[in-house]
């Protein structure tokens, strides 16, 4: 691959979401709007290497979609009206632009909502915005899932069509249907900002652009639905987490475990606002749901100035709690660390054990990395070793692989 190649394709993958959800505007229609996109890629791997890159590649890339989507409903304005003129209408002719009652002018939002409708189900709606907009393909997103491959390319396929078909307006929509559609709007935040925070596959650790995006439609949503405490649950969640970004990794990209991180370096300002956002959520009252109690977690570990003065028994304690509520087998996984910390690590080995035969968490690394990590503080050194490899066979991603080896290589013999 080339480098000019490269620079298309990595220039792609930033801007890709907001080339569909503004092109989707014009179309309205996300299929047909992601292959405009597609399109105005392979524009770009054909002119740029003999023309150079431009100035402002992203910008580039837009206007050629843009300008494809124009001719396109063009030509089936044109279409339309020779049918018309043959007394015939014709059904598919885009729609005028919906007039926005919030005043929202954001065609990102404007996708994550239209790809949250109720028509598909929850899973279908999730994927298929981690595809649109947070770029994610196919392979990232079942791992996020813990689902097999060939299933998330299903859900993605019926749900464009299934959009397409059922003419589903492109808006972000208002009164009892949009807090309807707000829990797989949330979900999909989440997993974008999950799909940053600690990248699936690649080189890097971390892809900050999906976490800027994450808290920026987090932000937005907050101010959307100033009344739903779960929407500043996630706020608080993700300005907490995003907090560590900087300090998540070595000046090398070496990736550092929260008890090695600089504290120093994590940004007080996000923590701040998160815990603003927290206190939001908290005064708007009712019964804490997942995202709530998981800052809260966060918020715990931004209290402590430094990992020994972490409340584990609070943690732990949450944990509980967010395991009535959202029940899942990472939760558990979670929770058997915190208890591990709390209690010792025979009490969170003992938990660990309990998940080794859930199918879900067979092909999920930090099952092993966890197992790694309480059997080498109970002094078991050949099983921790074992473990830190398997983990490393598990995971997609380089840096961590590059970790969990040299943790293995580093439990004593």
């Amino acid at each position: 691959m080339t480098a000019t190649s490269s620079a298309v394709e990595a220039v792609y993958r930033i801007e890709s979401a907001r080339i569909i959800a503004g092109t989707a505007r014009i179309v309205r229609d996300v299929g047909i709007a992601e292959e405009i996109a597609q399109d105005a890629l392979v524009a770009a791997l054909e002119q740029w290497p003999e023309d150079g890159v431009p100035d402002r590649p992203g910008a580039w890339l837009m206007a050629t979609a843009k300008h494809r989507a124009i001719d396109l409903v063009r030509r089936r304005e044109t279409y339309a009206r020779k049918l018309a003129e043959a007394g015939r209408a014709l059904e598919d002719v885009p729609p005028p632009e919906p007039a926005d009652p919030d005043g929202i002018d954001d065609d990102l939002l404007r996708l994550i909502f239209t790809s949250c409708h109720p028509v598909l189900s929850t899973e279908a709606r999730v994927a298929l915005t981690l595809r649109l907009l947070g770029g994610l393909s196919t392979d990232e997103i079942a791992r996020a899932f813990l689902v097999r491959e060939s299933a998330v390319a299903q859900r993605i396929v019926r749900a464009k069509r299934t959009l397409g078909r059922t003419g589903v307006a492109f808006e972000v929509p208002s009164g009892p249907e949009r807090s309807a559609r707000l829990g797989s709007v949330l979900d999909v935040i989440y997993l974008i900002f999950n799909e940053g925070y600690a990248a699936t596959v690649g080189d890097d650790l971390l892809r900050p652009a999906l976490c800027e995006d994450a808290l920026r439609l987090a932000r937005q949503l907050a101010g959307l639905m100033d009344r739903e405490p779960e929407v500043h649950g996630l706020v608080a969640l993700l300005e907490l987490q995003a907090s560590r970004i900087r300090a998540r990794t070595g000046a090398d990209g070496t990736p550092l475990l929260l008890a090695e991180q600089n504290r120093a370096r994590w940004d007080r300002l996000l923590i701040r606002r998160g815990f603003v956002a927290l206190e939001r959520a908290h005064a708007l009252g009712g019964a804490p749901g997942p995202y709530s109690l998981q800052a809260a977690i966060a918020a715990c570990h931004a209290r402590a100035v430094r990992w020994s003065d972490t409340d584990w028994p609070m943690i732990a304690a949450l944990y509980d709690r967010l395991e009535e509520v959202a029940p899942s087998p990472v939760v558990e996984l979670n929770r058997a660390v915190a208890v591990s910390m709390a209690e010792g690590p025979e009490a969170g080995l003992a938990l660990t054990d309990v998940l080794m035969d859930d199918p879900a968490l067979s092909g999920y690394h930090l099952l092993p990395s966890v197992r790694g990590d309480l059997l080498e503080r109970l002094g078991r050194g050949e099983e921790a070793r074992a473990a830190f490899v398997r983990a490393s066979e598990l995971t997609r991603n380089a840096r961590e692989r590059e970790l969990l080896l040299a943790r293995a290589e580093g439990v004593p013999r």
